[in-house]
Formats: C-alpha cells, structure tokens, sequence
C-alpha cells in the first residue's frame, strides 16, 4: 500500500487512515502486526508506531496464516437464524455465556460456533474465532451477529460503534413506568417522550464497592441512553409490565441498570432486581408466586437489524419470546 498526501505524522495512524477499506484491518490489528514486525519499508521492519513516514511511501503488510485458538470446538445445539459466508445470526438461550471466561472455560457460545463453521471460518484478528460483535448476559435470552470474517467483523463492529443496528429487547418489569407517575418525574435522567416513551440517559461505570455490578452516575462513566416503551400491564391493580426496550447505546447490564434506576427492576434479576414483595392481591397466588420464583432476569434480545457487511442489504430478526417467559406471562392476568 501507498501513503497518501499530507499523512499523521505517525506509522499507526498513517497505516489507519490509509490501508485500503477492503482489507478490513482494525486500528488494534493494524497496531499488532506493528508491533509482531509485519509491517515493511523498503524491505525493513517498521516495529515502532511512531515512526515517521511520508507521503508517497510504499509499506509492505503481511498477514500470517490465521492461527488456531485455545477454545475447543464442542458439538452444541444452536437455534441458527441466518447466516452465510460472512456471519450468522444465533438466538442465544438463557443460561450460555457467550465468551470463554475463567468461570467459563467451555460450553459457552464461541465453542458451539467453532464447531458450527468448522473452516467456514476465514480468521478474525489472525484467529480461527467467531468474531463477537456484541454480547448479551449468560440470563439473557434472544439474538445476536456474529462474524465470520474480518471483513465482516469490521463492518460490523462499526455499524454498532455508529448506533445504526436495530436492537430491541422485551423486558417484564416491576411495577409500571407510567407518564402520569409523578415519582418518575423526580428521577434524575429520566424523562418522557411522544408516545410515552421512557427515557433515561445517565452515566455507566463500574460500582465502587462491588467491581461485579455496574451503576449510575452523572459525574463519571460512559454515556447511556436506554429507551422504554410499555406494552402491557398485568394485575389488578397494575403489579409488573411487559416493556420494549432500545438502546441507543450498548453498555454493560445497561437495561438492567437503568430500569432499576428508575424504580422499575426486571423481574428476576438477581443483582440488580432487590428483594421484592409481589402482591398476591394484585396478581393472584400462581402469579405471585411465578413473579417471584423465576430464575434469571426477565430479558429476551426480541429484534436485531443489520446491514450486511458486504452487501450493504439492510437485514432485520425477529425472536419470539422464549419458553419460560412465554410461560411466565400465561399465568399473569393481563390487561
């Protein structure tokens, strides 16, 4: 590749600006092959980021033979909901991970995906690996892209830096976010919008005591903004609601987090939900006791719209509610 006129002063940042869009290659990957020698001038290893460079140069990249990873592949079921050369789009059950992790060395998602794809897979970051574009909670349920390729994983990945994905999820909350409810007008973040649409922009960072949780600031921490539409109420009076949530973006536990800051925890959320009492007056027994006893946090990634990586062709999923939710809601009186 050629350096084009008035460069950055710098290799890294030269290299970022330049290297053709079709090689699909990250600022970090283009930083490791940096640093592995893999990038050349006149035959000379270029190892360091700052080195200078200038207009007209010639730098020579290679890219070794995509490696095998340490993850083993493991023959998992997978509810496959598209895919092609370039990704493929999983409704995920409640219950996998889906990255190993030191508490999850195996079963996890990229496991059952490096059985899956076998060699369909053409290397992501000089890996054999699925490339995960985003992820969603082991409780959590629903859908998810993950690329097959570095070109695609690149693509990808900025379509959901960009916030151009569609993601909605559908969520069972406590209690109602109601317009009329004047304690919601006295939550700092929170407002209201046409259609009576909650939304909550707050900060996100990691809890100072306890560094598994994330929590709410407005002094620290990434920018959130978590949209909530209601759908249904259930109990007489109203007790818990089934919401639509959107993320305008995508942080850590983000819905969990801001639901609970709004006084409006899912149902079944372990860290963030407390221990509530549910009205067995306003529900009745099998509801109450079905609220209170299920397992994980009443969370379903229900839709997903991508543009194809390649094509560009804009591509939308649908995942209807899974079993238990599903079997949740059937046991509550709706309104």
């Amino acid at each position: 590749m050629q350096i084009g006129a008035n460069p950055p002063g710098r290799l890294d940042k030269a290299l970022s600006r330049d290297v053709p869009e079709e090689a699909a290659l990250s600022r970090t990957r283009l930083a490791r092959l940096i640093a592995e020698g893999q990038v050349s001038r006149d035959g000379v290893a270029l190892t360091d980021p700052k080195a200078k460079v200038a207009e007209g140069d010639v730098l020579e990249i290679v890219l070794p033979q995509a490696v095998e990873v340490e993850a083993q592949p493991q023959v998992i079921p997978l509810d496959i909901v598209y895919e092609d050369e370039e990704m493929v789009i999983v409704n995920k059950p409640a219950g996998m991970v889906v990255h190993p992790a030191p508490g999850s060395p195996d079963g996890t998602l990229v496991n059952a995906l490096l059985a899956h794809c076998g060699d369909s897979l053409s290397g992501i970051g000089g890996e054999k690996r699925p490339g995960i574009v985003h992820r969603i909670d082991k409780e959590t349920s629903g859908l998810l892209v993950v690329a097959k390729s570095d070109r695609a994983h690149h693509a990808l990945a900025a379509q959901f830096e960009a916030h151009s994905a569609e993601r909605a999820y559908l969520a069972l909350c406590h209690g109602v976010p109601d317009p009329s409810d004047p304690r919601l007008r006295g939550v700092r973040g929170a407002s209201f919008e046409t259609g009576g649409v909650l939304k909550i922009t707050t900060q996100l960072d990691r809890h100072r005591s306890d560094r598994q949780k994330q929590a709410v600031y407005f002094d620290r921490g990434r920018h959130a903004i978590t949209r909530a539409k209601l759908l249904r109420t259930y109990g007489n009076p109203p007790a818990v609601a089934l919401v639509e949530c959107r993320l305008e973006t995508g942080r850590t536990h983000q819905i969990r987090v801001h639901m609970a800051h709004a006084g409006h925890a899912l149902v079944g959320d372990p860290v963030y939900g407390g221990k509530r009492k549910v009205s067995e007056r306003a529900l009745g027994v099998a509801g109450a006791q079905a609220v209170t006893r299920f397992p994980r946090q009443a969370l379903h990634a229900a839709v997903l719209g991508v543009a194809h990586p390649v094509t560009g062709e804009w591509l939308r999923f649908e995942a209807p509610l899974p079993a238990d939710m599903q079997a949740l809601l059937d046991v509550l009186p709706a309104n």
